[in-house]
């Protein structure tokens, strides 16, 4: 196990403070605002330390401010419902007095009914292409000094891209990415906590898709980008320290947002995972 995942582990090891009130931090490293994938996992956390016998079927959150990565941020859960099947719970991340960040989740116990699911998309194995850690090695030289440290720096979470795509020389794309992903070690044979690290994971790259079109990035001064909303349904059982093939797509952007999705499969094709997220992309003059 990596360094870079031990410390998302530990992140996600949340602080108990009172009955449903919980403790989370950043990384030291973290220097303008919160990672939006880790306060996702961390809200999950808060509540499934409220829940037994079931697990997370699906989550909604929204972004309400931008999380301060010096200050801790305290999830306050509420206990909506507690029933024969499904179980509610809402968290709201609280950070200098106000919220930063809520969430609804529903959990379920397992049981059998019908099933379909759409057909992974025919991509590469994962053995074949390159990591994103290589990539960037190759092009260290060419890499501007003030962000050099941060995109060499080790990964908890490998990704290894089907068509890679410069990052400061963005061509106009169709709207459309795979991405091969999983943790960067062997995590615990634990359903909650392999849930929690592909939600920090899911928010990684999700956003980028709608920028394809436009030929910008993330890394231009003019272009602001943020995450507003974020929903995950979880489908199937999986292990998020094995490849996971994640699909994106977007099918609009309009007033300044954009709206992307991911279906997220197993290696031998099972659907586990979808995602959908809304993000500004507000270009300054």
């Amino acid at each position: 196990m990596t360094a870079a995942l031990d410390e998302v582990l530990e992140l996600l090891d949340l602080e108990p403070i009172e009955v449903n009130l919980f403790r989370g931090r950043s990384p030291a490293t973290r220097t303008q605002r919160v990672f939006g994938g880790q306060v996702i996992g961390q809200a999950l956390v808060a509540a499934y330390r409220t829940v037994e016998d079931r697990f997370c079927h699906s989550l909604h959150a929204y972004f309400l401010r931008p999380g301060d990565p010096k200050a801790p941020i305290l999830y306050e859960v509420d206990r909506s419902r507690d029933g024969k099947s499904f179980t509610t719970r809402r968290v709201v991340a609280i950070q200098h007095g106000r919220p930063i960040f809520n969430m609804a989740a529903s959990f379920q116990v397992y049981e059998e009914g019908f099933e379909h699911q759409m057909d992974m998309p025919n991509v590469p194995k994962p053995e074949t292409l390159k990591t994103e850690s290589e990539l960037m090695q190759e092009m260290a030289h060419t890499l501007p000094e003030k962000i050099r440290p941060y995109l060499l720096a080790d990964r908890p979470i490998e990704r290894r891209p089907v068509n890679p795509r410069s990052i400061f020389n963005a061509e106009k794309m169709e709207p459309f990415q795979n991405i091969w992903i999983k943790a960067n070690g062997t995590l615990p044979d634990d359903v909650p906590l392999h849930q929690c690290v592909l939600a920090y994971a899911s928010d990684m790259s999700l956003h980028d898709t709608a920028t394809l079109p436009h030929g910008v990035n993330g890394w231009e001064d003019n272009l602001q980008m943020a995450s507003l909303d974020h929903c995950m349904w979880f489908h199937r059982p999986f292990r998020a320290d094995e490849y996971l093939m994640y699909t994106h797509d977007s099918p609009s952007t309009q007033n300044a947002r954009g709206l992307s999705r991911g279906s997220i499969y197993s290696e031998d094709g099972v659907l586990v995972c979808s995602v959908a997220q809304e993000g500004l992309l507000r270009l300054h003059q």
